[in-house]
């Protein structure tokens, strides 16, 4: 039976975190994968490194060029090996799996807010502060909008939501007036 490519991801993710660990490279690792992530968004590189017709050194010096000869060598293997196995679709997500068990490790916790609008950063500010408050942990907030809510704001702690939309509201409300149990 095949892998899931989340689950494959995952334990790459976690033999590359055992390695960092043991190399003391965990940061350079985050900043190294968050990179090669952020190519992977240029369809003109997945293009050619996808391409058959190039032969294999050549696609895997495409890698080598982003990084200027900074890369980690265990990360110019990593690669090889995603790119001679035909993998490519999973160094996205090595790079989110790896980034969460940083974050796990270091006492992070992700959460992303979504609001009816944009925030302001006085507002981004109270509300990862007031969230850092209720978990005793370091936020890492990432910001979505979705106009369906209306207002206020949804925040997703792992599978945890705190829905603080009007949305979110209006729905209660109607839940509470259906069952009769509106006072």
């Amino acid at each position: 039976m095949a892998r899931l490519p989340s689950t494959t991801a995952r334990r790459y993710a976690e033999a590359v975190f055992e390695i960092a660990q043991r190399d003391g490279t965990v940061e350079e690792w985050l900043e190294q994968l968050d990179r090669v992530a952020a190519a992977l968004s240029d369809e003109e590189v997945v293009r050619r490194l996808e391409d058959p017709a190039v032969p294999f050194g050549e696609r895997h010096a495409v890698f080598r060029a982003l990084f200027k000869s900074d890369m980690l060598a265990p990360l110019d293997s990593l690669l090889g090996i995603v790119l001679r196995r035909r993998r490519l679709e999973l160094l996205p997500g090595i790079a989110r799996e790896y980034r969460a068990l940083y974050n796990r490790n270091a006492g992070v916790v992700e959460a992303t807010a979504t609001s009816a609008g944009e925030l302001d950063k006085a507002d981004v500010k109270a509300l990862r502060e007031r969230l850092e408050e209720m978990t005793g942990a370091r936020i890492e907030l990432r910001l979505a909008v979705d106009p369906a809510l209306l207002g206020g704001v949804q925040v997703r702690m792992g599978d945890q939501l705190l829905d603080g939309s009007v949305r979110g509201r209006l729905e209660r409300l109607r839940e509470r007036i259906a069952s009769g149990s509106f006072s």
